[in-house]
Protein backbone atom coordinates (compact mmCIF):
# COMPACT_ATOMS: atom_id res chain seq x y z
CA UNK A 1 0.00 0.00 0.00
CA UNK A 2 2.87 2.41 0.67
CA UNK A 3 4.05 2.51 -2.98
CA UNK A 4 0.44 2.91 -4.09
CA UNK A 5 -0.13 5.84 -1.72
CA UNK A 6 3.13 7.45 -2.85
CA UNK A 7 2.18 6.92 -6.51
CA UNK A 8 -1.23 8.46 -5.91
CA UNK A 9 0.22 11.47 -4.08
CA UNK A 10 2.75 12.20 -6.84
CA UNK A 11 0.17 11.71 -9.60
CA UNK A 12 -2.40 14.04 -8.03
CA UNK A 13 0.26 16.65 -7.28
CA UNK A 14 1.23 16.66 -10.97
CA UNK A 15 -2.43 16.72 -12.05
CA UNK A 16 -3.13 19.72 -9.82
CA UNK A 17 -0.06 21.48 -11.20
CA UNK A 18 -1.22 20.96 -14.79
CA UNK A 19 -4.82 21.98 -14.08
CA UNK A 20 -3.62 25.23 -12.52
CA UNK A 21 -1.14 25.78 -15.37
CA UNK A 22 -3.78 25.38 -18.09
CA UNK A 23 -6.29 27.54 -16.24
CA UNK A 24 -3.69 30.32 -15.92
CA UNK A 25 -2.93 30.06 -19.65
CA UNK A 26 -6.52 30.80 -20.54
CA UNK A 27 -7.51 33.09 -17.70
CA UNK A 28 -6.57 36.64 -18.64
CA UNK A 29 -5.32 35.94 -22.16
CA UNK A 30 -5.92 38.17 -25.17
CA UNK A 31 -8.25 37.24 -27.99
CA UNK A 32 -6.97 36.47 -31.47
CA UNK A 33 -8.59 39.54 -33.02
CA UNK A 34 -6.76 41.85 -30.63
CA UNK A 35 -3.30 40.48 -31.44
CA UNK A 36 -2.93 42.60 -34.57
CA UNK A 37 -4.22 45.75 -32.84
CA UNK A 38 -1.78 45.29 -29.98
CA UNK A 39 1.10 44.84 -32.41
CA UNK A 40 0.09 47.97 -34.36
CA UNK A 41 -0.24 50.11 -31.24
CA UNK A 42 2.84 48.65 -29.63
CA UNK A 43 1.44 48.47 -26.12
CA UNK A 44 0.23 45.46 -24.21
CA UNK A 45 -2.04 46.04 -21.21
CA UNK A 46 -0.27 45.19 -17.97
CA UNK A 47 -2.94 42.91 -16.50
CA UNK A 48 -3.00 40.67 -19.55
CA UNK A 49 -1.47 37.26 -18.98
CA UNK A 50 -1.62 33.98 -20.79
CA UNK A 51 0.02 32.16 -23.64
CA UNK A 52 -0.81 34.62 -26.42
CA UNK A 53 0.06 37.58 -24.23
CA UNK A 54 3.44 36.03 -23.41
CA UNK A 55 4.05 35.48 -27.12
CA UNK A 56 3.25 39.11 -27.94
CA UNK A 57 5.23 40.38 -24.95
CA UNK A 58 8.30 38.40 -26.05
CA UNK A 59 7.98 39.65 -29.63
CA UNK A 60 7.57 43.27 -28.55
CA UNK A 61 10.62 43.04 -26.29
CA UNK A 62 12.83 41.54 -29.00
CA UNK A 63 11.33 43.10 -32.13
CA UNK A 64 13.84 44.26 -34.77
CA UNK A 65 11.43 45.63 -37.44
CA UNK A 66 13.01 43.18 -39.88
CA UNK A 67 10.16 40.90 -40.99
CA UNK A 68 12.23 37.76 -41.44
CA UNK A 69 13.99 38.16 -38.09
CA UNK A 70 10.74 38.98 -36.30
CA UNK A 71 9.08 35.87 -37.75
CA UNK A 72 12.03 33.86 -36.44
CA UNK A 73 11.57 35.44 -33.01
CA UNK A 74 7.90 34.41 -33.01
CA UNK A 75 8.85 30.85 -34.00
CA UNK A 76 11.58 30.72 -31.37
CA UNK A 77 9.21 31.85 -28.63
CA UNK A 78 6.54 29.36 -29.73
CA UNK A 79 9.10 26.54 -29.76
CA UNK A 80 10.16 27.50 -26.24
CA UNK A 81 6.54 27.38 -25.03
CA UNK A 82 5.59 23.99 -26.51
CA UNK A 83 7.47 21.77 -24.00
CA UNK A 84 5.65 23.45 -21.12
CA UNK A 85 2.32 22.50 -22.69
CA UNK A 86 3.21 18.80 -22.49
CA UNK A 87 5.15 18.85 -19.23
CA UNK A 88 4.30 16.03 -16.76
CA UNK A 89 1.54 14.58 -18.99
CA UNK A 90 3.48 11.40 -19.75
CA UNK A 91 4.39 11.01 -16.07
CA UNK A 92 0.72 11.30 -15.08
CA UNK A 93 -0.25 8.63 -17.62
CA UNK A 94 2.54 6.32 -16.44
CA UNK A 95 1.60 6.74 -12.78
CA UNK A 96 -2.04 6.00 -13.62
CA UNK A 97 -0.94 2.87 -15.50
CA UNK A 98 1.40 1.69 -12.74
CA UNK A 99 -1.07 2.02 -9.86
CA UNK A 100 -3.11 -1.12 -10.74
CA UNK A 101 0.18 -3.00 -10.87
CA UNK A 102 0.90 -1.92 -7.30
CA UNK A 103 -2.60 -3.14 -6.45
CA UNK A 104 -1.79 -6.44 -8.12
CA UNK A 105 1.41 -6.68 -6.10
CA UNK A 106 -0.68 -6.29 -2.95
CA UNK A 107 -3.03 -8.98 -4.25
CA UNK A 108 -0.14 -11.38 -4.68
CA UNK A 109 1.27 -10.69 -1.21
CA UNK A 110 -2.21 -11.07 0.30
CA UNK A 111 -2.69 -14.41 -1.42
CA UNK A 112 0.76 -15.57 -0.29
CA UNK A 113 -0.26 -14.67 3.26
CA UNK A 114 -3.48 -16.65 2.82
CA UNK A 115 -1.62 -19.70 1.53
CA UNK A 116 0.84 -19.47 4.42
CA UNK A 117 -2.09 -19.54 6.84
CA UNK A 118 -3.59 -22.52 5.01
CA UNK A 119 -0.24 -24.28 5.23
CA UNK A 120 -0.07 -23.75 9.01
CA UNK A 121 -3.70 -24.12 10.07
CA UNK A 122 -5.45 -25.77 7.13
CA UNK A 123 -8.71 -24.53 5.67
CA UNK A 124 -10.63 -24.86 8.91
CA UNK A 125 -9.58 -21.46 10.30
CA UNK A 126 -11.55 -18.92 8.27
CA UNK A 127 -10.58 -15.98 10.50
CA UNK A 128 -6.88 -16.58 9.89
CA UNK A 129 -7.40 -16.74 6.10
CA UNK A 130 -9.57 -13.61 6.04
CA UNK A 131 -6.62 -11.30 6.76
CA UNK A 132 -4.73 -12.33 3.63
CA UNK A 133 -7.83 -12.28 1.45
CA UNK A 134 -8.77 -8.87 2.82
CA UNK A 135 -5.27 -7.56 2.04
CA UNK A 136 -5.56 -8.89 -1.51
CA UNK A 137 -8.95 -7.29 -2.14
CA UNK A 138 -8.18 -3.94 -0.52
CA UNK A 139 -4.97 -3.43 -2.48
CA UNK A 140 -6.66 -4.40 -5.76
CA UNK A 141 -9.48 -1.97 -5.09
CA UNK A 142 -7.06 0.78 -4.07
CA UNK A 143 -5.02 0.32 -7.24
CA UNK A 144 -8.16 0.72 -9.35
CA UNK A 145 -9.40 3.69 -7.31
CA UNK A 146 -6.12 5.47 -8.00
CA UNK A 147 -5.85 4.39 -11.63
CA UNK A 148 -9.29 5.13 -13.08
CA UNK A 149 -9.48 8.83 -12.13
CA UNK A 150 -5.80 9.18 -13.05
CA UNK A 151 -6.47 7.92 -16.59
CA UNK A 152 -9.50 10.17 -16.85
CA UNK A 153 -7.51 13.24 -15.81
CA UNK A 154 -4.62 12.23 -18.07
CA UNK A 155 -6.92 12.22 -21.10
CA UNK A 156 -8.46 15.56 -20.13
CA UNK A 157 -5.04 17.13 -19.67
CA UNK A 158 -3.83 15.78 -23.04
CA UNK A 159 -6.88 17.38 -24.65
CA UNK A 160 -6.18 20.69 -22.90
CA UNK A 161 -2.59 20.49 -24.10
CA UNK A 162 -3.71 19.88 -27.68
CA UNK A 163 -6.11 22.85 -27.49
CA UNK A 164 -3.36 25.06 -26.09
CA UNK A 165 -0.98 24.00 -28.87
CA UNK A 166 -3.67 24.77 -31.42
CA UNK A 167 -4.23 28.23 -29.91
CA UNK A 168 -0.47 28.82 -29.95
CA UNK A 169 -0.25 27.82 -33.62
CA UNK A 170 -3.12 30.18 -34.48
CA UNK A 171 -1.47 33.04 -32.61
CA UNK A 172 1.87 32.42 -34.33
CA UNK A 173 0.18 32.38 -37.71
CA UNK A 174 -1.67 35.64 -37.07
CA UNK A 175 1.43 37.33 -35.68
CA UNK A 176 3.50 36.28 -38.70
CA UNK A 177 0.87 37.66 -41.09
CA UNK A 178 0.75 40.95 -39.22
CA UNK A 179 4.52 41.54 -39.36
Amino acid sequence: MVPLIFCSFVMWTLILDRVLFFSRLEKKDIELHTLVRIMEKGNLPGKVRGMRANLVRHLMANRTRNTAVDKGIVDQCAMAMRPYLEQYLAAIAVLAAVSPLFGLLGTVTGMITTFDVITLFGTGNAKAMAGGISEALVTTQSGLVVSIPGFFMSVLLYKQSARAKSRLTEAVSILKRSL
